[in-house]
């Protein structure tokens, strides 16, 4: 792993409140929409909690994991499942992570997430490059953590992926986050029946995603 420095992100928000990334000039999510975003795009594309019914184990990884929703919406609906899987396992990479006072801050507009998004800053690694490995819901829920660069951090990771979150700022704001490579190195990581969900439908990420084996619909 690269032993360059994290450069953590700024906490900023749009005027009518959105999460703001100046580095990108993008937002993390629509002034409303963060936890209703999660559950529509990525859970719901990629058919949970259904598929995770009946599992001893299930594996997401996702790309971009910003402020924590999508983590936090997973990591809710598999507490509310009744049938939920055994365990859940959460990758997700970041190359500009937030410090835990700025998350603490962010946090506060989701009240209901905030006993969990308490438990995910309790556990918040310091900002080294990097894996770091999250033990959560009296070891459950395990988040690992990949701090660094998409595709660096990707081609040495090793797990078997059963569903995707790509997310990430616009293709058109970061395109290294939506590169043919990345998408290569997520198909190493996937088992053969993966499913995978994105918000952007962008023709080149689809052409991308194509031809490094996913089949892509609307």
């Amino acid at each position: 792993m690269s032993a360059a420095p994290l450069i953590p992100a700024r906490r900023a928000l749009t005027p009518d409140g959105a999460p703001f990334c100046e580095k990108f000039g993008d937002v993390y999510h629509s002034a409303d929409g963060g936890p209703g975003q999660a559950r529509h795009v990525f859970l719901a594309g990629n058919g949970l909690p259904s598929r995770w019914r009946g599992r001893e184990a299930f594996v997401i990884l996702e790309t971009g994991f910003g402020l924590g929703l999508n983590f936090l919406a997973t990591w809710s609906a598999w507490r509310e499942d009744q049938q939920r899987c055994g365990r859940l396992h959460f990758v997700s990479v970041e190359k500009h992570p937030f410090r835990a006072a700025d998350l603490a801050t962010l946090h506060c507009r989701y009240p209901e997430f905030a006993a969990l998004a308490a438990e995910l800053r309790q556990s918040w690694p310091p900002l080294t490059p990097g894996f770091h490995r999250l033990h959560l819901d009296g070891g459950r829920v395990c988040l690992t953590l990949l701090f660094g660069d998409v595709l660096d951090c990707l081609r040495r990771a090793t797990a078997r992926v059963d569903a995707f979150y790509l997310d990430g700022f616009a293709p058109e704001k970061n395109p290294a986050m939506w590169a043919h490579p990345v998408f290569r190195a997520m198909a190493r990581l996937a088992q053969p029946q993966a499913s995978l969900a994105t918000w952007t439908v962008a023709a080149a990420v689809r052409e991308a995603l194509a031809t490094t084996g996913f089949a892509t619909e609307k």
